[in-house]
Parts: structure tokens; C-alpha cells; sequence
């Protein structure tokens, strides 16, 4: 082994907690930025390699672009570059722990981060909920994220990358938002993952139910046992549940039909029917072509999320303009955040509130296994 790469076996362990035995075998991949034509990466110890585990003596910051054979950094093309730390590596001004990996994507470069998977925990809580909330809503936060994580490491084995840095999968921005509440979520509750019948579960979650959480046969067509709807006596009186968006008929037309719905000169759009957690079960759409029942869930998406912010809404037109008032915010499967805050607040510890909302699931140590 030479020299160099014992330094950067050396620097990984040291970003890990300071010794071989300290490291945790868990290490997850998470794509940082996709099909961007630039990315800067600076940092203080930065240990660089190429893609073939060749050393790069370049100087820090680096300017990383797409190239015709693969990627330039500072002008210097390489198949990959690699940069480890024992500190922060900063991309494009944030910080981020361990190695970050880019390489030439199909559209521009993919920037990958590659840490342990506590690490990325400690840096995730503050990005989905705050770690000034009750600590036992913060350990609840931190199970479900690594449970999420594992349950996609598995399902994702071997590609790329195995989780999004976005809403796509969980919210992630590195380093930059860890605190010690965060750290200590993250370390009571070490290597703990919900388990069903033997496997990790997909760990869905979203922020504000409005009062019951839905059932994943609802969303995405699939009944699964521990994603059934409960009610939520504790998120109503927390962070504004409540929202509004006005609309023109026209950007709600060019919305459905890009979205594939043959819709032309709408003349109303209405609810029609609701499932048994009270959200929108299909909306009707009436054309000059007629009339289309579009699925809630289709209708918010088509949209945008951002904007219809659940499918708990209700419909009024006035004129050319469609208004959209609704609660809650999030798919609604699953735990609700904000739900979770207000047991916590309660009393509730973080067992009873994971129990609570994925109803027969285990809490298991050890990743599962």
C-alpha cells in the first residue's frame, strides 16, 4: 500500500471519528447535485485522487466542469476526481463531511457525497424538522431518516448513488446544519431502523397531516400494512396549517394538459368525492372536450407540490380564477412531523410516537439485522 493511500485511509477514519474501530461499516451515497455543467469544491486538508486512485496535485478551490472524455478540473482533465477530508470539503459553498466524489453524468456532472450514514443523519435533522424541538421528536426524526436511508441502500444497491438530497427522498444540505441536539437524536438512538416482519420499511413521512395521516393504497395504489391512516390528535394547533392559492383557469389548463389530461377552455373544476381521511379522492375537470375525472393525487402533482401543498383542499371558482384553499402540507403517509412534535410535547417518547404512527412495526438495533 503506498504511502498516499494509507494518508487518505487515514483521513477517512479521522472524518469518521478518529480510528478504524470508530467507523461504522454503514456508508450511504447521496447525490448532491445532477446535470450541473459546474461545481467548485474547496476545503482545507483535501486529499485529491482521479478515478483511478491516482493522486491529483492540484490547487484548492477547484473548478470541476464537464469535458468532452469526462471531467476538468482546473483545466486538467480525469476520468473522475475524488476529494476526502478529515474536515468539511465545501461544494459550491457548503459543507459537507468525509468524501465527495464527481463524475461526468449522462447530462453535465453528478456530485455525489459518500459518508457514514450517522453522519449524514446528524447533518439531515435540522434540514426535515428542527433539533429545538422535544428531543424525543428529534430521536423519532432521526430513526424513521435512517430507516428511510437503509431501506433505499438496499433497494438502490449498487447504483450510483442511493438517495436524492431533495424532497425526491430526504433533505439533506451537509454539514453546515449539524448542532450537538442534532448529534445526540442521532446518537441515543445509534443503528436503530422499524422493522416489518424481518425488513426495514420504508420509513415514509411528511410534515403536517391536518388531523390523519393517509394511507399509502391512496397515494401510490399499494396497501401497506404499517402505512395505514391514523388520526392525529397533535399537529392542529402547530405551524400553519392552513393555506390558499388563487390560480388563472389557463395555467390550471396548460398544468393538466401538460401533465396528459386533454382538457381545452375549462369551465369548472370540482371535488368530487373523498376517501376516508377526508382528502380529495378525484377532482372533475369539465372542457370544451368534455369532462375528465383527474385523480387528487394527479391534480396536486400537476400543479406542483409547492403550491397545493396536500390533497385536503376544496375547490371555488370566481370567473377566470380557480381558488385552491386546503391544510396540511405533505403526501400524508406515514409519520406527521409536526404530529410527532405535539406528542413529544405530551410526553410521549419517541418509541411510543414511531408505534403510533406505523402501526406493528418493531424497533430494531443494529440496522436491522
Amino acid at each position: 500500500m503506498s504511502l498516499f493511500r494509507a494518508l487518505i485511509i487515514l483521513f477517512i477514519c479521522l472524518a469518521a471519528g478518529g480510528s478504524v474501530a470508530a467507523m461504522r461499516p454503514e456508508t450511504v451515497r447521496v447525490a448532491l447535485l445532477k446535470g450541473v455543467e459546474s461545481v467548485r469544491v474547496d476545503g482545507s486538508g483535501v486529499l485529491l485522487t482521479d478515478g483511478r486512485g491516482e493522486p491529483l496535485d492540484l490547487e484548492l478551490p477547484l473548478d470541476v466542469r464537464r469535458s468532452f472524455s469526462g471531467v476538468s478540473v482546473n483545466g486538467k482533465n480525469v476520468d473522475r476526481l475524488i476529494a476526502v477530508a478529515a474536515g468539511k470539503l465545501i461544494v459550491n459553498g457548503k459543507g459537507y463531511r468525509s468524501k465527495v466524489e464527481v463524475s461526468a453524468a449522462e447530462k453535465g456532472l453528478l456530485v455525489v457525497n459518500d459518508l457514514p450514514l450517522e453522519e449524514y443523519l446528524v447533518g439531515l435533522i435540522n434540514c426535515e424538522i428542527s433539533s429545538a424541538w422535544p428531543i424525543e421528536a428529534v430521536k423519532a426524526q432521526a430513526v424513521i431518516a435512517r430507516s428511510y436511508a437503509v431501506f433505499q441502500m438496499q433497494a438502490r444497491r449498487g447504483a450510483p448513488y442511493q438517495l436524492e438530497s431533495s424532497v425526491m427522498d430526504q433533505v439533506y444540505d451537509g454539514a453546515d446544519g449539524e448542532d450537538s441536539r442534532a448529534a445526540r437524536g442521532v446518537e441515543e438512538t445509534a443503528g436503530q431502523v422499524l422493522t416489518y416482519d424481518g425488513k426495514t420499511i420504508q420509513a415514509f413521512y411528511h410534515s403536517n397531516c391536518a388531523g390523519h395521516t393517509e394511507s399509502s393504497k391512496n397515494v401510490w395504489g399499494m396497501s401497506v400494512p404499517y402505512l395505514q391512516g391514523v388520526a392525529c390528535l397533535y399537529c392542529g394547533g402547530a405551524n400553519p396549517i392552513k393555506w390558499e392559492l388563487k390560480l388563472p383557469l389557463k395555467k390550471v389548463e396548460s398544468s393538466l394538459r401538460a401533465a396528459g389530461y386533454q382538457v381545452a377552455g375549462i369551465r369548472e373544476c370540482r371535488v368530487r368525492g373523498r376517501n376516508e381521511s377526508g382528502r380529495v379522492q378525484e377532482v372533475l375537470v369539465e372542457s370544451t372536450r368534455g369532462k375528465v375525472a383527474v385523480p387528487g393525487v394527479a391534480f396536486r402533482k400537476a400543479l406542483g407540490y409547492g403550491a397545493v401543498k396536500s390533497t385536503n383542499f376544496d375547490l371555488r371558482q370566481s370567473g377566470d380564477e380557480l381558488s385552491i384553499t386546503g391544510s396540511g402540507s405533505g403526501h400524508g403517509v406515514g409519520l406527521c412531523q409536526w404530529g410527532a412534535k405535539g406528542r413529544a410535547n405530551e410526553g410521549f417518547d419517541y418509541r411510543e410516537i414511531l408505534s403510533y404512527y406505523y402501526p406493528g412495526v418493531k424497533l430494531s438495533d443494529g440496522y436491522g439485522r
